[in-house]
Parts: structure tokens; sequence; C-alpha cells
């Protein structure tokens, strides 16, 4: 097994005797792998089915449904490349389900998505889906689906929260960090991730990580960067203004330091993913005995490194922190270390003694957990949010 497929999810773990279990999460896997090219064509078939069994559905979605079939494929992905860890799948279907609150999801709609769902996977996998498929899909959706509704029907406080944007700064013509001041103070920990709706791109939410670990006046610091076809991300930078009003989702994400560990602490972070680093720092930093703490922050080119002063002011105050910067290009020599952050976080070692962190784009992440995989770092030791959407 490679460290890459590891992480993509492709393989099972070691051989053990095959079990009803086994052979179900294989038929899930191959079947959807016959579908998964013709996934813009699924994702139609499937909306389609969905608000003509249920036609109020449609007005929990954005007018422009481009954005949000892409993200119907990566929930599948992830779903299917986790259906046999349920213990890291059950408390993601459980923020989930907490999460589509937010919707105004209700019990029916369920019944209707995993309709449409089989629809389509039985529909483009044609004479491929057989009765065997068909029960080991079913019997997959109806967990995330019970999952999913009991955490939802558990929740008693808000679906979600408003927060008024108090300060827009632009760093750079990409880049923007935005401050809210939040009606009620929203129950995120430190490394966490937050859904936002902007008045800009009604009904179509993004993902984004606090800077800050919470704090008592409610403000919520937010990097954020325009990325290519980001609909929301674009808005935010361009477009967003001191006053107006955005609605807040509940937390979601396990990022976290452990209290219980003397382990010194690895956090590797490429662009904007420095953003929960410095939350977990901010909430770092208030303990009695902070971890020895390495931070690798990385980018293309210096100008990339758009926090690192900030960073490097917090490493002189406290001694028990270490910055290091990280580009992959640079025109003349500025201190750095050269070369992606995969690259250099495994020339300083396996870091096997470390509780490790690592966030950035889903292809940062992606390379890096490999790499040090073969580098030697234990994979339970690693932790990371593989499922951000813009």
């Amino acid at each position: 097994m490679t460290a890459d497929q590891l992480i993509a999810g492709d393989v099972a773990p070691q051989r053990r005797p095959a079990s009803e279990a086994d052979r179900t999460v294989e038929l899930i896997r191959t079947s959807f792998a016959l579908v998964e090219p013709q996934a813009e064509e699924l994702g139609k078939h499937f909306y389609a089915t969905l608000f003509g069994r249920a036609p109020e559905t449609r007005d929990l979605f954005p007018v422009n449904m481009e954005v949000q079939r892409s993200r119907l494929l990566r929930a599948l992905v992830h779903v299917v490349q986790m259906v046999d860890q349920p213990d890291d799948l059950v408390p993601f279907l459980q923020q989930l389900g907490r999460d589509h609150r937010k919707f105004g999801v209700l019990s029916q709609h369920y019944d209707a998505v995993g309709e449409a769902l089989l629809s389509a996977i039985a529909t483009f996998a044609g004479e491929n889906w057989t009765p065997e498929i068909e029960k080991a899909w079913t019997g997959a959706y109806g967990i995330v689906a019970d999952a999913m509704q009991q955490a939802a029907a558990a929740e008693r406080g808000p679906a979600s929260w408003l927060g008024r944007v108090v300060d827009h700064r632009r760093i750079g013509w990409d880049l923007a960090v935005v401050t809210v001041a939040t009606d009620q103070p929203v129950p995120y920990q430190a490394g966490q991730y937050l859904s936002v709706e902007t008045p800009h791109r009604p009904r179509l939410w993004r993902y984004l990580s606090p800077a800050n670990s919470p704090r008592q006046d409610g403000t919520i610091e937010f990097h954020v960067r325009a990325v290519e076809n980001g609909w929301v991300s674009r808005a935010i930078v361009a477009h967003s203004r001191v006053g107006e009003t955005w609605r807040i989702g509940p937390p979601m994400g396990r990022m976290a330091v452990p209290y219980n560990s003397e382990r010194e602490l690895l956090m590797v972070a490429g662009g904007t993913g420095i953003a929960p680093m410095k939350a977990l720092l901010d909430e770092v930093r208030q303990r009695p005995r902070p971890p020895r703490t390495q931070v690798f922050v990385g980018g293309r080119t210096w100008e990339d490194l758009y926090d690192f002063t900030a960073l490097r002011k917090l490493s002189y105050n406290f001694p028990w922190l270490d910055v290091i910067p990280v580009v992959e290009h640079e025109d003349e020599p500025s201190g750095a270390e050269t070369g992606t952050l995969a690259d250099v976080v495994t020339r300083f070692g396996a870091w096997s003694d470390h509780d490790v962190l690592v966030c950035g784009s889903p292809a940062m992440i992606r390379s890096t957990v490999s790499r040090m995989l073969v580098a030697g770092t234990p994979l339970d030791r690693i932790t990371y949010d593989p499922f951000t959407m813009d």
C-alpha cells in the first residue's frame, strides 16, 4: 500500500478475514468508481430527481446549481472513502447533521435525498447495478441519514448565528482579512471551521476557519483567499463591506491540540491554512504549560506568507514557539527554507515523537501527509481536515 493510497482511502487496511461489512465497503467503492467519471451528469440527475420528488427542497439551494453539484460529488467521495472508518465517519456525519439545520432540512427530506441518490447511481451504473449493490448503498445511506438526523434532533442550540462585518482589510488583490461580530457567542473550538453565508451569494455557503480562539466580545477573524471559480470567496474579498450581515453555521472539524499529550507539537500550514493554526496558538498560549511547538508556514513566494510578521512576533514573545518560513520560489534570498512544505518538513526529519497538525489546500494536505508517512510519521499522530469546500 502506498502512502498516497492510504491518504486517498483507495485501498482497504491490512488484510483480515472478509466480513459482511468488508463486502459492503467493496461494493460501494467499486460501484462508485464506475459512476464517478460521469460526476457532472450524475449530479444533474440527482437534483432533478430530488426536486421532482420533494419540490420544496429547491428553495434550500442557491439559484446557480453548478457549484452545488460539485459539492455533492466531494461529499459523496468523502463518505465513500470513510465508509469503513466508523470512528471518524460517525462524528463527521453528526457534525454534518447539526450543520444542515441551518438549511431548514426536515426528516422527510432525508428519504427524498436517499431515493434521488440511489436513482442517480443506479442510472449511471447501468447493467452493473445489481440487487447486492443496491442493498449495500441502501444500508450505507441509512447509516448516514440516521446519524445526521439523530444529531440534528438532539441539538438544542441555534441553527445559525448572525454576525456583522466590523472590519474588512484587503491584503493584495486576492486576499482579505475579515472580522465579524456575532449576535451571540458561536460555540466553536480553536482549529474548527464554520460555514458562512453572505448577502452577495444567498444560500451559497463557504467554510472558513477562524484565526482566533473564542473571544469574550464574540468577534471572529477570517482569512479569505479568492480562489478560481470560488463564487463565495471572490465575493467576500472583492465586495464585502463593513456593516453587512453574515449568517454563520455550526462548528465542524477535528483540528485540536491534545490536552493530555506530553509530546511536542508540529504545525504545517499552507496559504490561509495559517488561520486555524493561529487560533490554536491563541488557545495554547493560555495553557499553564504550552507544548514546545514548531510551525512551518509555506507559500509559492514570499508574498504568499502574508501573516508571517505576526507569527514571528509571537515567536519572539513565547520561547516555546518556533516559526519557519517556507517558499517554493524566491527571486532573492529571504531567509526562508526553499521547496514545498512536503519537501521541507520531511527534510527536517520524521517527527515521529510529535503531534502533527496539517492545514491548507487539499493538494497540499495530500502531498504533505503522504510524504510524512513515507518518512516515518505515524498516521495516528497526524490530524487534518480533508473535507473543504468553497
